[in-house]
């Protein structure tokens, strides 16, 4: 699968900057260019698209001079420009979130976000992608089955965007991915424990959940003293490293 090209839609240029070079760090992407308002991408999109090499995921400041970003998405669906969108905003209400949603948005990036989300979301989006791409059934032509469709779209939604077990919190779960994303190794329950001042058995729940999720990897960790205790390690994108 060719790298997909991606057009940054942001007017701050400290924020497109750093989206830009975001987009540089992550394997399986492309930057083809940055715009600081919607006329701009509406512009760029039309022609890389004329050019005959389009634009195919856009990452879309919400919040722009001159035009809302869904106007723009609204737009770019009017002039048959179907690259997909990833919402970049700080507005968190409902209403936004709902109409983003309707205009063709798959996923949705709140700000202030770290470089470990950003790439997060991008990795699911690549493997949404990728499935939707190549489906499972090995026959050639053949389409893609009720299950490839599910696992595709599944693969868009974070441990956080679904429904949490009884007494797991979203704020303690974004925690506990922020601490281990800024591992370089693996941890262990009893670190995470001691780094975010919880009981043990409450971080191996989240812990658990998290590996279920096939957000972080599991294993079993030799050699310690005591009772035997799994190890959690991020799964990160390729060619990402750990924040400092």
């Amino acid at each position: 699968m060719s790298d997909i090209r991606v057009l940054v839609v942001e007017d701050e240029p400290i924020a497109a900057a750093a989206h830009a070079a975001y987009i540089e760090r992550i394997d399986g992407f492309t930057l083809a260019g940055t715009a600081p308002d919607g006329q701009s991408a509406l512009r760029l999109l039309t022609d890389f698209a004329a050019a005959g090499n389009p634009v195919e995921l856009v990452l879309l400041d919400m919040n722009l001079p001159d035009l809302h970003g869904l106007d723009i998405a609204r737009r770019m669906r009017a002039a048959g420009l179907f690259a997909d969108i990833i919402a970049i905003t700080a507005v968190r209400e409902l209403n936004i979130v709902r109409s983003a949603v309707a205009t063709g948005v798959v996923q949705y990036l709140i700000k202030p976000f770290t470089y470990a989300t950003f790439a997060d979301k991008l990795a699911s989006y690549r493997l949404f992608r990728e499935q939707l791409a190549g489906p499972r059934t090995g026959k050639p032509g053949a389409g893609a089955s009720q299950s490839d469709v599910d696992q595709a779209f599944a693969s868009l939604r974070a441990p956080s965007e679904v429904s949490l077990p009884k007494g797991l919190s979203v704020s303690t779960l974004e925690s506990v991915k922020d601490f281990i994303e800024r591992q370089s190794g693996a941890v262990s329950a009893s670190e995470v424990m001691a780094a975010l001042g919880m009981s043990r058995v409450t971080a191996r729940r989240y812990l658990e959940y998290l590996a279920d999720a096939g957000t972080v990897s599991r294993a079993a960790r030799y050699g310690t003293p005591g009772r035997p205790e799994n190890e959690y390690r991020w799964n990160r994108p390729p060619s990402s490293a750990a924040r400092p």
